[in-house]
């Protein structure tokens, strides 16, 4: 099913009083469009404010300045339309996995309607047999893999990544990434994921966004063209990879590569 929406930001800009009201510039004047269906990563150096956009994207802060809409409609604050996924899972620990997924379902006052969907996202995810199983009795990839269904189970039109994978080991991370990537292929919905992997970027992303240290600005916009399956160790791969830590002013730099990497 394809359920997909095209995000709209227009100069765009967010302040954050600091302790002692000294006023930091998070984002100014950014300008960026996301087309239905695509999937595209935000990079840059940490506290630039890719995670202040997505925020915004979210409706969970209203910019100070410029607008966003979502299929032309401006976005005021948070939306069933919008489906976040944080870096911690953040699951409700009373509550099962099963009841985490339902949540959402239950905030919209449509839960006997639509909780035959539930067991199709649990599936989805791959949890299959932990529906009855609490946070605390799951690995950071299967907590990670409930959230992602909780975002998931209102069929928004644009997926929200906020470094979703960046607490998993190496191993799990991998995994997860081809499992978004297959989630991706199959709902069809927009996908915007913050990350400070290069590498997973270029995996998982149609474009790349690079943004500047903090006042972000956009300092290119890369169309991965690499097909899928996609291998790390394609020339293609190792090339773009280069060209994105050069946009970084990290080439070269081994003591800041190692965040990156």
């Amino acid at each position: 099913m394809v359920n997909a929406g095209t995000i709209t930001i227009r100069d765009v800009k967010k302040t954050f009083q600091q302790a002692g009201g000294t006023e930091v510039t998070a984002l100014n004047n950014i300008s960026l469009d996301f087309k239905d269906g695509e999937f595209v990563s935000l990079i840059g150096p940490s506290g630039c404010g890719k995670s202040t956009l997505l925020r915004l994207i979210a409706g969970l802060i209203r910019p100070d300045g410029g607008n966003i809409e979502l299929d032309g409609r401006e976005i005021k604050g948070p939306g069933y339309e919008r489906g976040l996924v944080f870096q911690d899972p953040t699951l409700f620990p009373w509550k099962n996995v099963y009841e985490n997924i339902a949540f959402g379902l239950r905030a919209r006052k449509v839960y006997r309607r639509e909780k035959g969907s539930i067991p199709e996202f649990i599936r989805l995810v791959g949890l299959e047999g932990f529906e009855k199983s609490y946070p605390h009795h799951l690995s950071g990839g299967m907590a990670q893999r409930a959230s992602l269904a909780r975002a998931l189970v209102n069929n928004p039109k644009v997926l929200l990544l906020d470094e979703p994978l960046g607490a998993l080991d190496a191993f799990t991370r991998m995994n997860m990434q081809d499992e978004i990537l297959k989630i991706w292929e199959r709902r069809g919905m927009t996908t915007v994921m913050v990350t400070h992997d290069v590498d997973e970027a270029i995996y998982m992303a149609a474009r790349i966004v690079v943004m500047s240290a903090r006042p972000a600005k956009i300092e290119q916009i890369i169309k991965v063209e690499i097909g899928r399956p996609r291998a790390r160790d394609d020339p293609d791969f190792l090339e773009l990879r280069a060209r994105i830590l050069k946009i970084l002013h990290f080439a070269g730099r081994r003591e800041d590569l190692q965040y990156y990497l």
